[in-house]
């Protein structure tokens, strides 16, 4: 029943989001308001058509129903119930229909939060929204639907006999079910990690978000209403995309770091990038909107951001799914990568053709000019270009190359992570050196003598910390020199909510509690910023230390026999043999860990047997100075061999992310923090 019901829900959602689609575009191109309000409705209808389906499809694999291929290739009958949820996003099939319900309900609430006050962009908007959404839902129902079942065709040759259909084949019988649990294939052990249970989500709500933003900015074009309303009621989705891709980008690290098993949480792996790619371009976005809203300025450019980030969004989907790039977080090659191709860039397409007809009427004039190079305006967009810069570098690398040199060479070339840090370290250095300049700069103009008396208490914290780095025994000059950056954006936005808080303070004579929270609670935005940034920053030195004093050692020992490295000792003392409630084999050393002679940790790093591939699972002593990470390559109970990382200040790469989603947090909802009574407003 599970199978009939999700495919029925699935097939509604297709017919609705194509009816709403094109009777939201007739209604508004023809002034048909009944017709208008009829595609709406239709479009809110896919966000419960949707959530039917996918309910119908976890409800499945849940109870075990493996006569479904999906529940069947993604979970077995040992699989924890909570891998048995998370199996939903485990494959293609399953990762596709929740793409979609997500982008529903994104949908769903754009509509309802929107409808009254943007009733001349609503039409146009969910044209587009559900254009996205009517591809999503035909990839589910035609090239990779969750709800094929097992058949047997009695009747059939001996080698066509078990087929996979949604629908019902004549004479066809069910698979036994004794059978079909006894070749169950399970999920993929790199995705049995609690960082999958988010990652994935969080990543698809990033991707879907920026498809708000895209949808108001081209009905915004298709409209003619070119004022900022489509940036107003879009701002909080923009924020919102942001920090799911972050979140989910963050998580994807650690993730990486946990079970890939080599000591670090990013290597530049094209799927990675794929992620990254769209951050850049809406990072980008989020901050030059700010110019158009503050000075009416930069109309046509923040068009070409939204438009990339949605391209960007399409890529990385594409990307991922279609099997043209080979990666550890890829899915495999499969039949959906020429659509996925092809709405892309007719998507792309229609939106750039567009864009010019709007800007070659001169609807699309800026308000303003600007001033001179160290207004903060002009700094903003030197920041884009970093952005920008960014972007190309990382997507040729990751895909132009390898894509170009297959078709004109017959061979693929790639790059590896030593190449992408040696183009890209530079504009990160120059994404610093803005993030902190541009906040101190005034709108309009400002003039070299006001910015340089505002840099001097930034510039001074930062040079007593890279002398107290020194004197701590820091030598290495290119560290020293990237701590000094990255210290310099974050001084600053701690300087500017300082001053804030301290201006308040003397014209008000409210305690410093007080003034910070009537600070934040008055411009959040621009203070939830300074936030983000102190978060950017702590990441920044993370990756800093763990990347420049990252130690690694390897070395076999006899049982009782210890490894050395820095200050720390590790002695290998059993090897145990066990099987876990999932029915795999796991394998594990039991050492213990010491520094200067006293006994810190004790671990259990282990190497899991699973169907498909062993897993090395590291053990960790975690702490805010460093992480000392030990892996068992191979072992029994006389001898074994470990691979040993002590990666500083890699913690900071996560609590700097915790500070980057409490920052948009604050930036997102303007009444978060609540003000006291009688505070001054």
């Amino acid at each position: 029943m599970s199978a009939e019901i999700g495919l029925a829900s699935l097939t509604l959602a297709f017919a609705l989001a194509v009816y709403a689609g094109l009777a939201s575009l007739y209604g508004a191109r023809k002034g048909a308001e009944r017709l208008a309000l009829s595609g709406r409705n239709a479009a809110l209808l896919t966000f419960p058509a949707a959530l039917l389906a996918t309910g119908a499809l976890v409800f499945a694999l849940m109870t075990e129903q493996y006569q479904l291929t999906y529940v069947y290739s993604v979970t077995d009958p040992q699989t924890p119930a909570l891998y048995r949820f998370t199996a939903l996003w485990g494959s293609q099939k399953g990762s596709l229909l929740l793409w979609s319900l997500l982008m529903s309900g994104f949908t769903f609430a754009a509509i309802g939060l929107n409808w009254r006050s943007e009733r001349r962009l609503m039409p146009y908007a969910i044209a587009y929204m559900m254009a996205t959404l009517a591809f999503f839902f035909g990839l589910s129902l035609i090239v990779e639907n969750p709800f094929e079942r097992w058949w047997i065709l009695p009747r059939a040759p001996a080698a066509e006999q078990v087929v996979s259909t949604a629908l019902i084949p004549p004479e066809a019988i069910a698979p036994a079910e004794a059978n079909l649990r006894a070749g169950a294939e399970g999920l993929n052990p790199l995705l049995r990690h609690f960082g999958m249970v988010i990652h994935p989500p969080m990543l698809y709500l990033g991707f879907v978000g920026f498809t708000i933003p895209f949808a108001f900015a081209m009905a915004a074009l298709a409209s003619g209403d070119l004022s900022t309303g489509w940036i107003k009621a879009t701002r909080r989705w923009s924020l919102i995309a942001w920090i799911c891709l972050s979140i989910g980008l963050i998580l994807g690290g650690r993730w990486a770091y946990d079970v890939l098993g080599w000591g670090g949480y990013w290597g530049w792996d094209p799927v990675e990038n794929a992620a990254f790619l769209p951050w850049l371009v809406g990072t980008a976005f989020i901050h030059s909107v700010m110019i158009q809203e503050k000075r009416g300025m930069l109309k046509r450019w923040n068009m070409v951001l939204v438009i990339a980030a949605f391209s960007a969004v399409m890529f990385g989907t594409f990307a991922t799914r279609s099997g043209v790039i080979e990666s550890v977080h890829s899915f495999a090659r499969s039949e959906v990568g020429f659509p996925m191709l092809a709405f892309w860039a007719a998507m792309t397409m229609v939106a750039l053709w567009t864009l010019l007809w709007r800007w070659r009427r001169g609807e699309l004039g800026d308000e303003r000019h600007f001033a001179n190079l160290l207004s903060r305006e002009s700094l903003f967009v030197l920041n884009n270009v970093v952005f920008i810069a960014l972007f190309l570098a990382i997507f040729w690398g990751s895909f132009g190359l390898p894509i170009t040199s297959e078709l004109l060479l017959g061979a693929e070339v790639t790059i590896g992570a030593d190449t992408f840090e040696f183009y890209v370290v530079p504009l990160f250095i120059a994404m610093y050196v803005l993030m902190g300049v541009a906040p101190l700069s005034a709108w309009g103009a400002t003039s070299t003598r006001r910015l340089g008396a505002a840099l001097r208490m930034p510039l001074a914290l930062t040079a007593l910390s890279i002398a107290a780095a020194v004197v701590s025994g820091t030598d290495l000059a290119i560290a020293l020199f990237g701590y000094g950056v990255v210290l310099f954006a974050g001084y600053v936005a701690l300087f500017e909510i300082i001053r804030g808080a301290g201006a308040r303070r003397r014209s008000l004579g409210e305690s410093w509690l007080r003034a910070l929270t009537a600070l934040f609670r008055r411009n959040q935005r621009r203070y939830g910023g300074y936030i983000v940034h102190l978060g950017v920053t702590v990441i920044g030195i993370g990756v800093i230390a763990s990347t420049a004093f990252q130690t690694e050692v390897q070395h076999s020992v006899a049982r009782g026999e210890t490894i050395s490295v820095q200050d720390y000792t590790l002695r290998y003392d059993d090897y145990l043999r066990a099987r876990a409630v999932d029915g795999r084999m796991m394998n594990i050393a039991a050492v213990t860990v010491f520094r200067d002679g006293a006994e810190i940790a004790r671990l259990r790093p282990r190497i899991d047997d699973y169907p498909q591939m062993p897993m090395k699972i590291a053990g960790a002593h975690s702490t805010l100075e460093n992480d000392y990470y030990v892996l068992l390559m191979s072992g029994d109970r006389e001898r074994a061999t470990f691979r040993i990382y002590i990666n500083p200040l890699v913690n900071l790469v996560w609590w700097g992310g915790l500070l980057l989603v409490l920052g948009t947090a604050i930036a997102a909802y303007p009444k978060i923090i609540p003000g006291p009574v009688g505070a001054t407003r």
